[in-house]
């Protein structure tokens, strides 16, 4: 099992856009290539800016086969168009593979 910490870092009053696109496209379009979404949280510190999110996979060939997937989906193609027609709304991805330890709870 391998998770996955993504962080969103948005431009200036661009966070709402990037919290309404995963709460109203992208989860679905998750669903549909199997992710695995551990949780969803907003920075509250010195980052009011951010979305941070974990993600679980069987494997490193399970993530890569989810994302081609899904960088490759139409629905997501045309939402990202729609959702970025005034200008991108992030500026920075940050992604981290992570390994759970073995006293890990979330082995």
């Amino acid at each position: 099992m391998i998770y996955e910490l993504r962080t969103y870092v948005a431009p200036p009053g661009r966070l709402d856009d990037i919290v309404n696109r995963f709460r109203t496209r992208t989860m679905a379009i998750f669903a549909r290539h199997g992710f695995d979404v551990v949780g969803f949280w907003t920075v509250d510190e010195g980052g009011d800016n951010e979305l941070v999110y974990l993600l679980r996979f069987a494997s490193p060939e399970a993530s890569l086969q989810a994302w081609t997937a899904f960088r490759a989906d139409p629905e997501w193609i045309e939402a990202r168009e729609i959702t970025e027609a005034n200008g991108p709304i992030v500026d920075q991805i940050i992604a981290k593979t992570m390994t759970a330890t073995e006293f890990s709870p979330l082995q």
